[in-house]
């Protein structure tokens, strides 16, 4: 079964907040949230114009608010990049922590990237070893905490299928799993479809962006990744494209939550919800509905 979710980044170009963004998740029927954990303390965040979440908060509080919601956290993302030395320095305890606070969530997955740029003066063959050596630290955190690891195609390293499937075959664990990402994918110049046939077998969440055809024409092939999409999802050119990756992932009979990342004004989550809703349905769910 697909479910439809929702990442609350969709409110930081608009400056809103969590309860904002599960509000509207409330209003359009969704069930599944994603946030952006920070590590430690952000003051925009304490003002009430940032959605992500402190890591140093309570999660139980959290996770009440969420019950009464009726929502469920589908994954955590802690993206600080994972990849090269400052993922040594940086990211494996932001991961790790992150880990600890979704599993005082009952959130089964938290999220990881690469950033956005090669790192300068290292070969691909060290960053490919110092990224092993970050995933084996914070693999152990997962494994002992029952918390899936995703990688999300985001960056240079993530965006090439032969470093992503090294890196899943190097580990061979069923806690080092995929998030994939249709506009990332798109925007670093892949079919969006071809590139998801390739990652399949380790696909265990799903972020759904369209993109616009402006920002297609000015950044397509330059780029490894966006982080949300300006207009609603079924909007941009990458709308045959979400068709395509929804239609495999039901013939392939795949479980999980597919994640609409688009700005978070409300016209755009309505028709981002609408254009989604009947692409996740199977025929026995239309039957019933």
């Amino acid at each position: 079964m697909i479910e439809l979710g929702m990442h609350t980044d969709n409110w930081r170009p608009l400056s809103g907040n969590f309860k904002q963004a599960a509000e509207t998740a409330v209003k359009y029927g969704l069930k599944h949230l994603e946030f952006a954990a920070i590590h430690g303390q952000y003051f925009i965040q304490a003002m009430g114009y940032e959605p992500g979440i402190s890591l140093q908060s309570n999660p139980r509080v959290l996770k009440r608010y969420c019950d009464e919601k009726g929502l469920q956290i589908s994954q955590i993302d802690g993206s600080y990049p994972l990849m090269g030395p400052d993922g040594s320095a940086f990211g494996v305890q932001y991961v790790q922590q992150s880990i600890r606070f979704a599993a005082e969530l009952d959130c089964p997955m938290v999220d990881t990237v690469d950033g956005a740029f090669e790192i300068e003066g290292f070969t691909r063959d060290e960053v490919f070893r110092i990224t092993c050596d970050n995933y084996r630290q914070v693999l152990s955190w997962a494994e002992d905490y029952k918390i899936i690891i995703n990688v999300e195609p985001h960056g240079p390293y993530t965006n090439d299928g032969e470093f992503m499937l090294k890196l899943f075959k190097h580990f061979d664990s069923e806690w080092l799993r995929c998030n994939f990402d249709t506009g990332n994918s798109f925007i670093a110049g892949h079919d969006p479809l071809e590139y998801l046939k390739l990652l399949r077998p380790y696909v265990s969440h799903c972020h759904i962006k369209d993109v616009s055809a402006g920002l297609a024409a000015a950044v397509r092939g330059e780029e490894t990744g966006i982080a949300c999409s300006e207009v609603p999802i079924g909007g941009g050119v990458n709308a045959d494209n979400i068709k395509k990756c929804l239609a495999y992932l039901k013939e392939t009979k795949w479980d999980g939550v597919v994640s609409l990342e688009c700005y978070g004004a409300d016209d755009n989550i309505r028709q981002s919800v609408e254009f989604l809703r009947p692409l996740v349905l199977y025929p026995s769910d239309e039957a019933h509905g």
